[in-house]
């Protein structure tokens, strides 16, 4: 685990925190240079086919080792951290033997991680922790993904004697704000599944997520001087609060709600008096209800502007990803041997849901059925991330079985 554990380190001191306001894609420059260390670190492999594309994707095979073809599988992660929480100067802070208690993380002494706000620690006694300092989120999500992969791409490239199809390695950027896939050519990926490496715990699979829409609202007032504002002045500041106001809060928001619950989310909001601009996150398990969650808004901002008939308010809503249920129902092997690859592995594998989307999700989408593996992630994209080295370590034994499995299954 010691080459797991410096690889991981290793990535996350890299700052790739993304920005949804960027015109560049990336939207980063530090995923351009993860990015070209990975490709290093994939041709030491020998992996001769490794290259970086202009939108900074990095791609790989690990060649078949079965005598018979079988279908191509992929392995895929991101590069890029949470834009919420700040991925500069990452020190990550390496609690070895765990004692069971509270964290304190040495950064910032007021950040502490607590047993009581997670549970899962207490079966993680005697083991490898891992967080930041405190000053920055950790970037498990999903550098452990990506040690995960190439961990196992290591260990796969010098133990031959396994027998595996050809499987492909892609490794994608802006994931976090949601454009991890848009320069994906799937027929260059050539794959008949693909798993994406970024979730929670262990020995779980994301069968189902959200499906995602993004609302942009632009409230238009008046602006005038104040000492000459009565009368003529609408302030969009002003309206804009009232617009938030009237959203439903005890329903429909992230507090208010779980499992298979959709909400309305705004998380962002600038301008002034003349505009003022204000985002919405859209979601739900059915899809439709995004269109009725839709309604809601335009609904607001139309009682609004009769109340205030300067003003204009306009609701733009884009796509951003769907469930991915429907898509891997195209191919249920792709769970089922993910499932069986667990067992191989010493675990009891569990279907769960995501209360939230991956590369996956657009994969599916797009006719690549994609679920989503375990890999050690705890508390994404806050200063209280963490990760356990053993859980990503028996993600590593999961995917070298579940090359095997996909071998063995599909002679």
């Amino acid at each position: 685990m010691d080459s797991l554990l410096d690889r991981f380190c290793r990535y996350v001191r890299v700052d790739t925190q993304a920005d949804e306001k960027s015109t560049t894609y990336p939207s980063t420059p530090g995923q351009l240079e993860l990015g070209r260390i990975v490709l290093e670190e994939l041709k030491a492999m020998g992996l001769r086919d490794a290259a970086q594309d202009e939108f900074g994707i990095v791609m790989a095979t690990i060649p078949a080792t079965s005598p018979k073809p079988c279908p191509a599988i992929a392995l895929i992660a991101h590069f890029d951290t949470s834009p919420e929480t700040s991925g500069h100067n990452v020190k990550p802070v390496v609690h070895k033997d765990y004692d069971g208690k509270d964290i304190v993380l040495p950064g910032d002494r007021s950040k502490v991680l607590r047993v009581g706000d997670n549970p899962e620690l207490a079966a993680l006694k005697g083991q490898t922790i891992i967080t930041s300092d405190g000053a920055t989120l950790l970037g498990a999500d999903d550098k452990a993904g990506l040690a995960v992969i190439m961990e196992t791409a290591a260990y796969l490239t010098s133990h031959r004697d396994i027998p595996h199809g050809p499987i492909r390695l892609c490794f994608t950027c802006d994931e976090e704000v949601g454009h991890g896939v848009d320069h994906i050519d799937l027929k260059k990926l050539g794959a008949s599944v693909g798993y994406t490496l970024d979730g929670g715990g262990v020995g779980e699979i994301d069968v189902e997520t959200f499906s995602a829409d993004l609302a942009v609202v632009i409230v238009r007032g008046v602006n005038i001087h104040p000492s000459i504002g009565k009368g003529r002045m609408v302030n969009a500041v002003r309206l804009a609060g009232m617009f938030l106001d009237r959203l439903p809060r005890q329903t429909l928001s992230p507090e208010t709600t779980a499992e298979r619950e959709g909400f309305l989310h705004p998380y962002r909001i600038e301008g002034g008096v003349a505009e003022v601009t204000m985002r919405v996150l859209l979601r739900d398990f059915d899809t439709p209800r995004l269109a009725e969650k839709a309604d809601l808004l335009r609904a607001v901002a139309r009682t609004i502007e009769m109340e205030f008939p300067p003003a204009r308010i306009d609701v733009a809503v884009s796509s951003q990803y769907r469930n991915m249920a429907d898509g891997l129902s195209r191919e249920p092997r792709a769970v089922a041997f993910a499932e069986e690859a667990m067992r191989r592995a010493g675990l009891t594998p569990k279907r769960t849901i995501v209360r939230g989307g991956t590369d996956g999700s657009r994969l599916t989408e797009l006719g690549l059925p994609t679920p989503n593996l375990s890999t050690g992630e705890h508390n994404l994209h806050s200063p209280l991330e963490w990760t356990c080295l053993e859980e990503m370590a028996t993600a590593v034994k999961v995917l070298v079985e579940l090359a095997q499995v996909w071998t063995k299954e599909t002679l």
